[in-house]
């Protein structure tokens, strides 16, 4: 499950604004997405990633996902660094 490529994975990124940033500057592998994230903070990922051809995956929940990256608060987007 995409959790654990979170959790395996040596350097993520976590938060819209700054996987966008790292997108823009081909620093990404992957991106995940949590399907319970509002839109509004998900689009300008979305959008980009697809642009660039980079992965899209997507979990269930935002809780998952932060705890997933050892954050005690919800993500709803994470970014594997290359």
């Amino acid at each position: 499950m995409s959790y654990e490529k979170v959790i395996q994975a040596k350097s993520v990124i976590i938060g819209t604004k700054q996987a966008v940033r790292a997108l823009k500057n081909n620093l990404i592998q992957e991106v995940i997405i949590a399907d319970d994230a509002d839109i509004y903070l998900t689009g300008r990922v979305v959008e980009t990633a697809k642009e660039l051809d980079v992965p899209i995956t997507y979990v269930d929940s935002m809780r998952m996902l932060g705890k997933a990256c050892g954050i005690d608060v919800g993500a709803a987007t994470v970014a594997i660094k290359k």
